[in-house]
């Protein structure tokens, strides 16, 4: 009871403040629009001119229009723009129209390939800019840009063969989706060109249905799901003019993974990193372009999994070409390490309970190093620091009680522009320099009337653990003008992947949660142990056994709102597409007894379905792990609903395929479960455009109809 008054009395304090303070109007929230000057854009910035110069589109004074003008950072004076054009140069750069590849050198474009029958793919310069590489009906080219001659480098390319061009489960789950199917490297000196070869052909063909047309048609994806043979992948080098292929020492009938390849200083090894199927035995080698024998560098084993996503991330070379640092969560967190290029550890650079998030730049000069971590400060803060590579020396480079999300730096690692906020200040912009000294304030994103509204920010709140391990983090909007004793619906919103978190201490606010505070409604975002706020000691507790840790934790922290006697125990809502799609699903089910309301997107429903490389990375096979895909799908609990479940897919998503969401509505129909469900004709996973008005508008009827009992206002429908 205690607790209960102390809650209300800091609500009765909020309360009062707001009273010092105008309301935004009803109708502008409700339009999802704020009021003028409430909000402003934050500066750019457009590029770095030279070691103290930078070119930055923003406001030079509070009095005047947002403008591009260069900040001297050593006078501190702003010059006109036009200064800054004498020393720019015009950079060709390649481009693709009706699947050919052009050359645009300012405003002047030259033809360079001309195949009406092809399309060419990822047109890539190389390093001394004579030849252009790219891939064509999956076989690898280069075109030289003085000879102006076509290459072609493999013949072999098919619908299951894949020279340069990813198979589709490398591009979702290892390389990334920036890499756009990318699959080959320029050597530093450009004489020869690394790539990957591709063989689908036991890669069984999921069908992916149209209903365009008259016939419709099916849209052929070579989808391995848990348990399914993988693509088996070789690894070539060929020069440029097209002589004899080299093939790395690999086997390429083991089940094997391989990550993001990176070339040595001098062009003399391809530094490639291996991983088994079951991506618990990481192995990196330094593979001879020229005899395609490997090397063991670097060897890591650990009981969970080692992520061969990261592995872009994961290693850096230094330029002296004779050490190389790399990134490690062996300890259960992750943490930078400097090695010999001959596989040596020389010392750890950085430790303690904290996550090296990102490498932001080694000066290697001074041999220190400046990165982006999570959780010295706070977990849901993220800052700057510099290190030694010796390890000593560490310090906080960024300021204040701020989540400094975004960092980009100058080229020489002179200056650092931050992007930061808490839950209670808008974004703003920064230059401090690698000392830590705050040289500038470019902007914020607070408007000149801010200061005269009333508005509910988050909160941000830690919640102990059912079995009292992790202090779990959770921010909460409160409704406007709250009631002692009155309880409240809630409404959470979650993601819920391994190591994906969505609670920092970050600026969150908009119209609609403003509306939604107003119309009486708990806003709620949660974190699990598994969600990176505890390094890889709490996202090890999702090895083998997807949802059931998350779930569990999620259930504690709406408790505690319960008990707090502010929550509507039976209107606990709560949605998230994809892996939170998962989550909704499972909650409703699974967690029928805490949860009564779900809207779920794009959602996985049995860890089966999904594919192989991202859900074995957790999951192992279904073969090794039956308990576990048992405990983890969502068909499994299904005759558990009881609330009210909406069902929404994107007909043609080739991500989670809609067969998750057909065979959950299939499950419910015969255990006679009252669901709704919305399928979008053509949709991906996720869409845009009338699609995605009209999911909004779902969203927001869903809320209206169960959470609130009353007809949505008008000016809602987008």
């Amino acid at each position: 009871m205690k607790k209960i008054l102390l809650v209300l009395a800091g609500i009765t304090t909020i309360t009062n403040v707001f009273s010092q303070k105008k309301p935004i109007d009803s109708q502008l929230l409700i339009g999802n629009k704020s009021p003028e000057n409430f909000l402003q854009a934050l500066p750019s910035v457009n590029k770095w001119l030279d070691e103290d110069r930078v070119q930055v589109f923003m406001k030079p004074s509070e009095n005047e229009t947002m403008k591009n003008v260069v900040l001297n950072l050593k006078t501190g004076k702003i010059e006109e723009d036009s200064k800054s054009q004498a020393v720019s140069v015009t950079a060709k750069k390649l481009i693709l129209k009706n699947g050919d590849i052009f050359l645009k050198s300012g405003s002047e474009e030259t033809q360079l390939t001309s195949d009406p029958s092809s399309i060419e793919k990822n047109p890539t310069f190389s390093p001394d800019s004579q030849y252009v590489a790219y891939t064509k009906n999956n076989n690898l080219y280069t075109f030289n840009l003085k000879t102006k001659r076509e290459t072609q480098l493999t013949i072999d390319g098919s619908k299951t063969t894949l020279n340069g061009y990813a198979s589709w489960v490398y591009w979702e789950e290892i390389f990334g989706r920036p890499t756009v199917f990318r699959a080959f490297w320029w050597s530093p000196d450009s004489k020869k060109l690394a790539f990957m070869r591709f063989d689908e052909s036991q890669v069984p063909m999921f069908p992916i249905y149209s209903s365009e047309g008259h016939h419709g048609f099916i849209e052929e994806t070579r989808y391995p799901k848990a348990g399914d043979p993988n693509p088996t992948v070789k690894i070539g080098f060929v020069d440029p003019d097209g002589n004899q292929t080299t093939w790395a020492d690999f086997d390429e009938k083991t089940d094997q993974y391989f990550g993001w390849p990176e070339w040595t200083i001098d062009g003399t090894g391809l530094m490639v990193q291996w991983a088994n199927r079951g991506t618990d035995h990481l192995k990196l080698f330094n593979v001879s372009p020229s005899k395609g024998t490997k090397t063991l560098i670097y060897e890591e084993k650990q009981d969970s999994w080692v992520d061969i996503s990261e592995a872009d991330e994961r290693l850096t070379l230094l330029d002296n070409g004779k050490e190389m640092m790399l990134i490690s969560d062996k300890t259960g967190w992750k943490h930078l390490y400097l090695y010999g290029l001959d596989g040596k550890l020389k010392n750890q650079i950085t430790q303690g309970r904290f996550t090296v998030k990102e490498v932001i730049g080694i000066d290697q000069k001074n041999k220190v190093v400046y990165f982006h971590a999570r959780g010295i400060e706070n977990t849901a803060r993220f800052d700057l620091y510099r290190v030694g590579l010796d390890g000593k020396g560490l310090k906080r480079l960024t300021f204040g009680d701020f989540n400094h999300r975004k960092i980009d730096s100058s080229p020489d690692l002179k200056y650092f522009v931050t992007s930061y906020s808490n839950t209670h200040t808008p974004a703003a912009m920064a230059i401090i320099d690698n000392t830590g000294k705050l040289i500038k304030e470019l902007g914020s994103a607070r408007g000149s009337a801010y200061d005269t509204y009333q508005i509910n920010t988050p909160e941000l709140l830690r919640v102990k653990s059912k079995d009292g391990k992790f202090d779990l983090p959770m921010t909460v909007v409160y409704p406007e003008n709250m009631e002692a004793g009155k309880k409240y619906p809630v409404l959470v919103n979650i993601y819920g992947g391994p190591d994906a978190g969505t609670v920092t201490d970050s600026w969150a606010w908009s119209p609609k949660s403003q509306w939604l505070a107003r119309e009486g409604v708990i806003q709620v975002s949660l974190d699990h142990r598994a969600s990176g706020h505890f390094g890889k000691e709490g996202v090890a507790y999702m090895h083998r056994n997807l949802g059931e840790w998350e779930l569990e934790d999620y259930k504690t922290m709406v408790q505690y709102l319960i008990e707090k006697g502010i929550a509507d125990p039976k209107k606990i809502a709560i949605t998230g597409f994809s892996y939170g799609g998962y989550m909704t699903c499972l909650a409703l089910t699974k967690g029928a007894d805490v949860f009564t309301h779900g809207m779920a997107g794009g959602s996985v429903t049995d860890w089966k379905l999904y594919d192989s490389a991202y859900t074995e990375r957790f999951m192992d096979t279904p073969e090794e792990n039956p308990e576990g895909y048992k405990k983890g799908a969502v068909l499994t609990y299904s005759d558990n609903l009881k609330g009210k479940l909406l069902i929404v897919h994107g007909t043609m998503d080739d991500n989670v395929h809609l067969q998750n969401s057909i065979q959950l509505i299939d499950k419910l129909q015969e255990s006679k479960k009252e669901f709704e469900m919305m399928f979008y004709p053509g949709g991906k996973h996720g869409w845009g455009g009338a699609k995605g008005a009209h999911f909004e508008n779902l969203k927001n009827r869903f809320i209206y109809k169960y959470l609130l009992e009353k007809d949505m206002p008008e000016g809602m429908l987008r």
